[in-house]
């Protein structure tokens, strides 16, 4: 057994230094496509070269600004995701519960999931504060992602589980969280994968358009009309840092703690 566990622990670790190296592979990739646009294009300014973009990219690194950047779009995203998730795991369970209900909704988050996102952001702007659009904007497409995840998690429930709770109580708070929560946890965390990815982006996005003060979005739209190309890439480098670290880095640390704990349990 001990044997076997071992193998298994080495060809995971293998797999994960493949994953690593691909990655690596696809960042050099991407510094091949900006040369080789900028050698098509013929445009220096629009295209920089991979030296330029490291070297603003490091700058950006050990500036102290750059993180109250980050913070500000950290903020934005965790009120967004706490939203999200409140709004989206109540409406999927109605709906996972309820046919009726969810044939009601299914248009509604539909429309949110199409609705092209300048045109949600430029009603949210008329209808509230600028300082609130970073926020209100990514939930209103994150709760459609997490309730569809949730709608099918509840539903993909064994019935006959379900049935032994009913012999004992109601839905209530603990049944929701000793009884749904586990069996949809699958569904609920790929959803989750996808909504942080999506929320930087969504963030960084309504920052740039309402300009909201010191975030990523505005330092993008300042780079960007004073001609800092470079530094508009060096930001897209520090997002996919930002994405990496909301996303794999807790991921990373659960598998660790899980296999601590397998260790200690043999």
């Amino acid at each position: 057994m001990a044997a076997l566990y071992l193998r298994t622990i080495s060809i995971m670790e293998q797999s994960k230094a493949k994953e690593i190296l691909a990655f690596c592979l696809g960042i050099i990739l991407i510094g091949c496509l900006i040369q080789m646009a900028g050698y098509l294009k013929g445009d220096a300014l629009v295209f920089p070269g991979v030296k330029e973009i490291l070297r603003a990219f490091i700058r950006l690194l050990i500036t102290k600004r750059t993180y109250f950047l980050v913070w500000t779009t950290l903020k934005h995203l965790i009120a967004s995701m706490a939203i999200s998730s409140v709004m989206g795991i109540l409406i999927g369970l109605v709906q996972g519960m309820s046919d009726f209900v969810n044939n009601l909704l299914k248009p509604l988050t539909t429309m949110l999931r199409s609705l092209p996102m300048i045109v949600l952001i430029v009603i949210i702007m008329v209808l509230a504060k600028y300082k609130w659009v970073p926020i209100i904007a990514p939930s209103l497409v994150l709760i459609p992602v997490i309730s569809e995840a949730t709608n099918e998690g509840a539903r993909r429930i064994d019935r006959e589980l379900l049935d032994v709770y009913r012999l004992h109580s109601h839905f209530n708070w603990s049944v929701f969280i000793h009884v749904y929560l586990p069996l949809m946890a699958g569904y609920l965390k790929q959803a989750y994968i996808n909504a942080v990815g999506m929320g930087i982006k969504l963030s960084i996005s309504t920052e740039y358009l309402v300009q909201t003060r010191n975030s990523l979005g505005k330092a993008v739209h300042s780079s960007s009309y004073f001609n800092e190309y470079q530094d508009v890439y060096a930001y897209a480098l520090v997002m996919i840092l930002l994405v990496l670290l909301v996303s794999e880095v807790p991921m990373w640390l659960g598998r660790r703690l899980n296999g601590a704990s397998r260790k200690r349990e043999k």
